[in-house]
């Protein structure tokens, strides 16, 4: 029973691995590609993911936990891939605006949105921007510069860095993710290369996207501590934002996906 066991779950982690549909290579547009994988049932709904430091598209389809959690809810996922890195096989994105050079991701996040739209139908209107890590930094900075690009945003483990926005284009639907003990990506942010590079601190973001968002108070409206994650949310804003900070470090969570469709489904719910 526990060969058969072991080969069925094989068997899923090689359908999460999915290059492009049911294609093996990746999904090619001008500029990179992506990965992507397709439910049985596809709703038209896609949860785009981008992965962290010295990844790839096709290292993210094989978090098999996320990945297996979104095609069972009808989503499409979508891993785009980042830039080569200068050594190593690993990919990187360029996040953070005062770095010049290299490919423009963000306008190459909104090819891959173009283009998926097309290849799989999916709705520009019900995809979900989520990223680790630098991808969650990347992730956030779209949503400042173009908040339309997609239906809501959702980064785990990594926003915005020092020196901070000093102003993003509109509100966005923001749904923030943190593990208490993260030592890579700390709540405080850390300094890196002798000063050269510094994160940012979580609450911080918090206080930029409750600007950006027209949230009227400082403080939070809601708050849910009855399961694995300790969440704030401010509701009375032009665009809904959340914080749900976990035990754990630097991680996607167990748990985090369904909870994150859950609040992004929730968007648009009949009231």
């Amino acid at each position: 029973m526990r060969v058969i066991g072991l080969i069925v779950a094989l068997i899923a982690g090689q359908a999460a691995q999915a290059g492009c549909g049911p294609d093996p290579a990746p999904c090619a547009i001008d500029g990179g590609d992506y990965h992507a994988a397709r439910p049985d049932a596809p709703d038209g709904s896609a949860l785009v993911f981008i992965h962290g430091y010295n990844s790839s598209g096709e290292a993210m389809m094989r978090a098999r936990g996320m990945v297996e959690a979104a095609l069972e809810r009808g989503y499409t996922v979508i891993a785009p891939s980042g830039q080569p890195m200068q050594s190593g096989d690993g990919r990187t994105w360029s996040f953070r605006p005062d770095r010049s050079g290299g490919r423009d991701d963000i306008a190459f996040l909104q090819a891959v949105r173009d283009d998926a739209v097309a290849r799989f139908d999916l709705d520009p209107a019900r995809m979900l921007l989520a990223g680790f890590s630098i991808g969650g930094s990347m992730t956030a900075y779209v949503a400042c510069a173009v908040p339309g690009a997609f239906s809501a945003y959702a980064p785990v483990s990594g926003n915005f860095w020092r020196p901070y926005p000093e102003s993003c284009a509109g509100p966005a639907p923001m749904f923030h993710t943190h593990g208490w003990r993260d030592g890579t990506v700390p709540l405080e942010g850390r300094v890196l290369r002798g000063g050269a590079l510094r994160q940012g601190d979580v609450f911080a973001a918090m206080r930029i996207w409750r600007d950006t968002n027209g949230c009227p108070k400082l403080q939070a409206d809601g708050f849910d501590t009855s399961g694995d994650f300790w969440r704030r949310r401010w509701s009375d804003c032009a665009a809904p934002l959340e914080l749900a900070l976990f035990d754990g470090g630097h991680e996607i969570p167990p748990g985090w996906t369904d909870m994150a469709l859950d609040w992004f489904e929730g968007l648009t719910a009949p009231e």
